[in-house]
C-alpha cells in the first residue's frame, strides 16, 4: 500500500497507523515544511531492502520519494509537487519532473523491475480530465506536463490502469471539494501506477475505489499475477 501527502512526520502517527503488526512500514518525511508532503509504504513482509528519497536534496527534503525492493522488483511511492501555488511552485515542480524524468530513463535500463505508485499531478489524455477545454490552462494539464507524460509512456513506462482499461473515460482519482465534484464525478486522474514494460502482461484488474471518501484523492488498486 502506497501513500502520498502523508502531511505528518512520523511520531506524529497515531498508534494505530504505525503499529500495524501485520505490516512492515517505512515512511518520507518533510524536513523543511514540516505537515506538508510526505510518503510512505506498507507490506505484508519485510522487503529485502529500502530506500528514501532520489538523492536530490533539494526535493528530497519535500519527502518525495521511498521504495521498497522484492528480490528483482521496486515497488515506489512517489508524490510529484503541484503547481497550484503559483508560478514559482510551477516552475518548481517542472524541475522535479527534468529530475525525474531523467531517473526514469535511468531506471528503465538497469534491469530492474518496477511499480511506481503515485499522485503525479498530471492529467495525461482529455479523457482523464472533466473538462479539457478549460483544464489545458490550468497546472496539472498544461500542455508541457502532457508533453513529459507522453516522452514518459514512450520510452517503455506503462500506465497500468489503461492496460485493462484503455480508452475508457470519467476514471478518475482526484475532486474538487467544491460544487459536489465527487458527486457529480466532475475529477481529474492524476494518480498511476506505472511500470516496467515487463510487467504490462502481469495486469489483472484496475480500478478506483469510490465507495468511501477518504480525501480528495481515491485508492488506486491495481491487481498483478506476480510471485514475490
Amino acid at each position: 500500500m502506497a501513500l502520498q501527502e502523508t502531511k505528518s512526520q512520523e511520531y506524529q502517527l497515531p498508534f494505530d497507523a504505525e503499529h500495524l503488526s501485520q505490516y512492515f512500514s517505512i515512511y518520507a518525511d518533510a524536513t523543511v515544511r514540516k505537515g506538508y508532503s510526505g510518503v510512505a509504504l506498507y507490506a505484508k513482509r519485510p522487503p529485502d531492502a529500502t530506500r528514501v528519497g532520489f538523492g536530490w536534496p533539494q526535493f528530497d527534503a519535500e519527502g518525495r520519494y521511498v521504495e521498497i525492493d522484492f528480490g528483482n522488483l521496486s515497488i515506489g511511492s512517489v508524490y510529484v509537487p503541484s503547481g497550484t501555488m503559483g508560478i514559482e511552485r510551477q516552475r518548481w515542480k517542472e524541475d522535479f519532473l527534468d529530475h525525474f524524468e531523467a531517473w526514469l530513463k535511468r531506471a528503465i535500463r538497469n534491469g530492474r523491475s518496477y511499480i511506481l505508485c503515485g499522485d503525479y499531478n498530471i492529467a495525461h489524455r482529455p479523457i482523464d480530465v472533466n473538462n479539457p477545454k478549460t483544464a489545458v490552462r490550468v497546472t496539472g494539464f498544461l500542455p508541457q506536463e502532457r508533453a513529459w507524460m507522453d516522452r514518459v509512456i514512450e520510452s517503455g513506462w506503462v500506465d497500468a490502469l489503461r492496460v485493462v482499461r484503455p480508452d475508457e473515460p470519467k476514471i478518475y482519482t482526484w475532486w474538487s471539494n467544491f460544487s459536489k465534484a465527487f458527486e457529480r464525478n466532475l475529477g481529474w486522474r492524476i494518480d498511476y501506477q506505472l511500470t516496467t514494460p515487463d510487467l504490462r502482461t502481469h495486469v489483472r484488474s484496475a480500478e478506483v475505489y469510490t465507495a468511501e471518501r477518504f480525501s480528495d484523492h481515491a485508492p488506486v488498486i491495481i491487481d498483478y499475477d506476480l510471485t514475490l
